[in-house]
């Protein structure tokens, strides 16, 4: 195997835990209706709760994460977790689609975009077959 293969293979592995990660995020974020105003009414009334959807988490925001998501989903929510690290303090916002979304599309362009230009710019094997002066016309 050579190196723009296992190269490719990486960019392809961490750009599907980038989507999984934020399909899954879009999944919660669909399925949270009545939640989401429950919370919004229980910080108007200074009844903060820690959030399960925090892309680079604190220690007590990892923990109500996994007590609400199970193992298989907590595995895939910290491999994207590292991934994005170096992206989620880019956007300080109160929407949630936008402090996912933003880190995810650069994940992508960087994991993504980024190792698929690395991969394809590395020499490639040539086949050592035959002589070019043996070639047959």
């Amino acid at each position: 195997m050579t190196m723009g293969s296992v190269i490719r293979l990486l960019a392809i592995v961490t750009s599907g835990i980038v989507l999984l990660g934020f399909g899954l995020f879009a999944v919660d974020q669909i399925d949270e209706g009545s939640r989401t105003q429950q919370r919004a009414l229980d910080d108007a009334l200074g009844n903060s709760d820690v959030s399960a959807n925090a892309v680079a988490p604190s220690a007590e925001e990892e923990n109500a994460r996994e007590k609400e998501h199970g193992s298989v989903r907590e595995l895939v929510d910290d491999a994207n977790d590292v991934l994005l690290a170096p992206f989620a303090d880019l956007v300080d916002s109160d929407n949630a689609w936008l402090t996912h979304g933003v880190p995810a599309l650069l994940g992508l362009f960087v994991y993504g975009l980024g190792l698929g230009l690395l991969a394809n710019m590395l020499p490639k094997q040539r086949a050592h077959g035959q002589d070019w002066r043996a070639a047959q016309p």
